[in-house]
């Protein structure tokens, strides 16, 4: 099976948050905390008695765009806390689909948080793709759906960081 690895990212977006580095990479390193901010996944759980992240570790996500629903395996390749969390995403017969990548760079005020995502499905399978979720552009789609997520992601950390600056909200704080 030919599978084509395309050098150039699909889609990406980047954001600057006042939050720490650590912060933000405690959320994007936990699919189910990621899921909640999402825009096309909607539920995500650890696979193989995983509890958090770690090179190798998987994690299925659960998607959606409209009525339909599918769900990809994941396995995670770059686990480095306040710096990098990257994975491999492949569809049932562990057909590959996707590559993606957030890295954390701080700064000054917080940190800035860039996705990527890393077309990697076979041409054969490009089809079935678009039959299962509706999306005949992927790489327009999920660079809509990566500024959704970062948006989401910057209002979720800067809430966090300003009730914890207030003193309403402790490390031990959801």
């Amino acid at each position: 099976m030919h599978i084509p690895r395309f050098p150039e990212p699909a889609a990406t977006g980047m954001v600057t948050i006042e939050a720490e580095p650590d912060e933000a990479y405690r959320i994007i390193s936990d699919p189910p905390s990621m899921a909640l901010l999402a825009a096309e996944a909607y539920s995500a759980r650890w696979l193989d008695g995983a509890t958090a992240p770690a090179v190798g570790a998987r994690f299925r996500g659960y998607n959606r765009n409209g009525p339909r629903r599918w769900a990809t395996t994941c396995s995670i390749t770059d686990a480095e806390p306040g710096r990098r969390f990257g994975y491999e995403v492949t569809a049932p017969f562990n057909i590959p689909l996707s590559r993606w990548q957030y890295d954390i760079e701080p700064t000054a005020d917080g940190c800035v948080v860039t996705e990527t995502s890393w077309l990697r499905v076979p041409s054969w399978f490009i089809p079935f793709g678009i039959a299962i979720t509706g999306v005949a552009n992927r790489a327009d789609t999920n660079d809509a759906n990566i500024a959704t997520t970062l948006r989401r992601l910057k209002a979720y950390l800067e809430k966090r960081s300003s009730l914890r600056a207030e003193g309403r909200l402790t490390d031990a704080g959801s």
